[in-house]
């Protein structure tokens, strides 16, 4: 089982948790949202803060991935890794990397332009 920790805030974020659940046909992920009230206690060796300036993923072997690893490994564990996986080549992940902190940082105004909508008070997946 690979754990995601999304920005429940986000709608861009949540947009891509609600495919990534359409895709788990096999119950492959547990998706967590940060801004749960009980997060903390749940996962206390997770840093609420730390998740949400950047996504974390916890994969099945328990070890902790962020940023572009951890969606790699999300749509790894749906079937869907091929599609992502060559921002993990090693001439294109430094750049992509950049570029996913770039958007991280910004994903609010982005998903402000893309969506109409910058914030949501915890977007629903389903």
């Amino acid at each position: 089982m690979v754990t995601v920790f999304y920005d429940s805030m986000c709608p861009l974020c949540v947009k891509e948790m609600r495919k990534l659940s359409r895709w788990d046909s096999e119950g492959a992920l547990n998706l967590v949202d940060i801004h749960q009230a009980d997060f903390s206690d749940r996962f206390p060796d997770v840093d609420p803060s730390a998740a949400n300036r950047i996504l974390h993923a916890q994969d099945h072997n328990g070890k902790m991935v962020y940023g572009l690893d951890a969606t790699y490994v999300a749509w790894h564990a749906v079937g869907k890794g091929v599609w992502v996986s060559w921002l993990r080549w090693p001439m294109i992940a430094w750049f992509a990397d950049k570029t996913y902190l770039f958007f991280a940082r910004h994903r609010y105004r982005i998903s402000a332009l893309l969506t109409g909508q910058a914030r949501c008070q915890q977007c629903q997946i389903i």
